[in-house]
Parts: C-alpha cells; sequence; structure tokens
C-alpha cells in the first residue's frame, strides 16, 4: 500500500478555475429550499410545483406500456433534437404554425436557457432583462460574462417608453447593441404580473423595429385561473423570438424536460450546443411524456391544476388581508404560481428572512430577482405548496414578525 499524501501536498490544490467560474454562484433558492426541510417550516419560499398535481396513475400506465412496447428504443441513445412524435405534439399545441424541425427538446427549459447563453452572448455583450426577473436565467448567463441591465418595468412588465431609452441610449455607445431581451410574459417568476394585449403588441412592435430578438419564457403560460393570457410574443414574430416551455409545471418537475422553439437562422448552433451537453434529453422520459399525452390528457389535466392553485391563491390573498399591516403592500396574481410583496419603508427582507424561518415560516427576499438596483424590501411568496390551513398559519406569522419590527 503506498504512503498517504503529505498535508502540504494535499493543501497545495492542482486545480486551476476557470475565469467564468468566478460569475457562478449559488442558487438563492436552492439553498432556501434546505430551510424548507427543517421540521414545522412552512414554506412559501421554493417555487416547486405541488405533489398533488402528479398525475402518477397516468405515468405508470405510460411507463409499462412504453417498456412493453418499445423498449429497445426507449433506453438507448437518441436524437438530440428529441423524440420526433414529442416534437410534433409540442408544435401542434402552440398557437402560431411551428414546423416540429423548430422544436428542440431540452433537459428542463433551464437548459434552454444555457444553450441560448452559449449560442448569443459573448463575453462583454449586452444582455436586456426585465425589472426584477427570473433568478435562473441571471445564473445561466452569468458564466458567459455578459453586461446584464435591467430595463424598468411596471405591474405589466416592461416599460416601452424604458426600453426605448435604454436602446437609444445603447445605440450611441460602440459595440454596446444588445444582443436579446429577456421577458417572461405570464405570471412571472417572481411577482406572478402579466403582459397586457396592448403591451405586448407594444413590445413586439418596438423589438422588431429596432431589431431586437426576444428570449421568451413561458413555463407558467397554462396556469391561468380565470382567462387565457394573449397570444404569445413569439406568435407575433416568430423570425424574431426563441421561445421556451416546459412540461415540469403541468406534468411533474423530475422528469426534466423542457422545449425550445427557434428560427431557422440560429436553431442548428443551438442543437449542437446541446449536442456538446448532454447528447440528448433521456428518451425514455420523452416517450412516457408523449404516451401520457397522446390522447388529450392534458386539456383534461391542466383544469384540475388550475382550480388547486387558484383556491391556494385565494387562500393566501385572504390570510395577507386577514393579517397583514397596511404598510405591506402585494398583487393579485391571475395565474401561475407567486405573489410579490413590499414591506414597509426601511425595512430588509433578507434582514427578515432569519427571523421569519425562527417564526416557522420561509420566503424568499426579492433581492435575489434584480440584474442591478434592487428593492431590497420585496419578497416573493408562494401560494401552491402550502395548504390553506399552513398558508393562514404561516402568514399569521409572517405577519408577527413584520409587527414586531415595525414597532
Amino acid at each position: 500500500m503506498s504512503a498517504p499524501l503529505s498535508s502540504a501536498v494535499l493543501a497545495a490544490s492542482p486545480w486551476v478555475l476557470a475565469e467564468r467560474a468566478a460569475g457562478m454562484n449559488p442558487s438563492v433558492l436552492r439553498e432556501l429550499l434546505k430551510v424548507t426541510e427543517r421540521p414545522g417550516i412552512i414554506s412559501f419560499a421554493g417555487g416547486l410545483p405541488s405533489p398533488r398535481t402528479f398525475p402518477v396513475e397516468a405515468f405508470a400506465t405510460a411507463c409499462a406500456k412504453v417498456l412493453r412496447d418499445d423498449a429497445s428504443a426507449a433506453l438507448q441513445y437518441a436524437a438530440s433534437e428529441g423524440y420526433a412524435p414529442l416534437r410534433e405534439m409540442v408544435a401542434a399545441s402552440l398557437p402560431w404554425p411551428v414546423d416540429p424541425a423548430q422544436v428542440l427538446i431540452t433537459t428542463g427549459s433551464q437548459q434552454g436557457l444555457d444553450l441560448v447563453a452559449k449560442v448569443l452572448i459573448d463575453k462583454g455583450s449586452r444582455v436586456l432583462v426585465e425589472t426584477p426577473t427570473y433568478l435562473g436565467a441571471l445564473q445561466a448567463f452569468a458564466p458567459m460574462e455578459p453586461r446584464v441591465q435591467s430595463v424598468a418595468s411596471d405591474e405589466e412588465g416592461i416599460d416601452i417608453a424604458a426600453l426605448q431609452r435604454t436602446l437609444d441610449t445603447l445605440a450611441e455607445q460602440e459595440h454596446a447593441r444588445a444582443r436579446f431581451l429577456y421577458v417572461l410574459p405570464n405570471f412571472q417568476n417572481p411577482t406572478g404580473r402579466s403582459m397586457s394585449e396592448a403591451r405586448r403588441a407594444a413590445l413586439t412592435r418596438c423589438a422588431a423595429e429596432q431589431g431586437l430578438p426576444l428570449i421568451e419564457d413561458n413555463p407558467y403560460g397554462e396556469l391561468w385561473f380565470d382567462a387565457p393570457p394573449p397570444a404569445p410574443l413569439t406568435a407575433r414574430n416568430p423570425d424574431g423570438c426563441i421561445y421556451l416551455g416546459s412540461f415540469s409545471k403541468v406534468l411533474a418537475p423530475s422528469l426534466r424536460l423542457g422545449y425550445l422553439v427557434a428560427p431557422a437562422s440560429v436553431f442548428p448552433k443551438l442543437l449542437q450546443a446541446k449536442q456538446a451537453a448532454d447528447l440528448h434529453s433521456p428518451g425514455f422520459n420523452q416517450r412516457v411524456v408523449a404516451e401520457v399525452m397522446k390522447d388529450g390528457f392534458l386539456e383534461r389535466h391542466v383544469p384540475l391544476i388550475r382550480a388547486l392553485y387558484k383556491a391556494q391563491r385565494d387562500a393566501m390573498l385572504a390570510a395577507l388581508t386577514q393579517h397583514m399591516p397596511p404598510e405591506v403592500s402585494w398583487n393579485q396574481p391571475a395565474g401561475g404560481m407567486f405573489l410579490w410583496a413590499r414591506l414597509p419603508a426601511g425595512m430588509d427582507a433578507t434582514a427578515l428572512l432569519p427571523k421569519a424561518v425562527d417564526k416557522g415560516v420561509a420566503f424568499v427576499p426579492g433581492t435575489a430577482f434584480y440584474a442591478d438596483q434592487a428593492d431590497a424590501r420585496t419578497l416573493r411568496l408562494s401560494f401552491v405548496t402550502a395548504s390553506a390551513e399552513e398558508i393562514q398559519r404561516g402568514v399569521a406569522a409572517l405577519a408577527a414578525v413584520i409587527k414586531e419590527h415595525m414597532a
């Protein structure tokens, strides 16, 4: 047996990290999920779908059928583009003409963001985002070392006048043209807000006139409560947009299946980036999802998710109205999984979090979702995994902590 290495040798690490690794940071949300594992914690923190929505029986039947009828192909390497019948289903489900050849199946929609970053961003490139925006997108973009710039936004999303001013300013600077604008028009994570028809039309027109590509992320679009959202941005200008979707919110997140729809001019490079990353997304999972979906299952299943989430949203709105002091404000999302709140002047949501956890409730401080100029008073509340009774107790505990610090 060889002698063990000395402490001096062990201390001298041979690993030299790439410069881009400095831009990689741990996910605030992933770290918060560890807190929620503590016994007794009521969590409004994680962006997790409710396990009550998982179609277990449908998956059991589909898995058995795939293994019985198609096991050799399902368990083999597969095409990088994705399982052809699933790509066809995705194309047919979208509200504008889509060639299945434009559909790339991804390992979760998060991989779609990673592929977009690798293909479209150079070091120092300008990337525009909403204020606030999805933390996972900021993390996906960061290793490519862009200059991420927030565009002022309101309750309907991107402020078009502010976007135009930003683009005008960039036009005056050499090599400062934005590579793309990243947006979540439907029930946005983190705010839950949605973009109106008028705002979508104005954004699409402005982007087309300015030659600004749009990355449209739509994981929550099917989770509307009273009325479906307006048509996607991509439907209005397919050649100027890349569209991202997911099966995580309507079937199950552990499948790690999403998709992107891209113009022919960029699709080949996205496919090559996909091939370099993981060859292909799990072929077995793709076949199972296609089997589950083939007889219109989602048309029957998704309304059940909507009804459950709407009831839980209503429970949270009622609890906030009952318990929160008038200095706290919040919105009323028309779908999705999240609600956005703002603390009284002078308070900091990040500083408040450990005190809330001590009282048995967790949330996500809003600062994590800003590319710059974060609003420390904001916080995100997820209403879909807690029961109505837990929502009542959790909001009451959070309100008590806020009132203590106001005093």
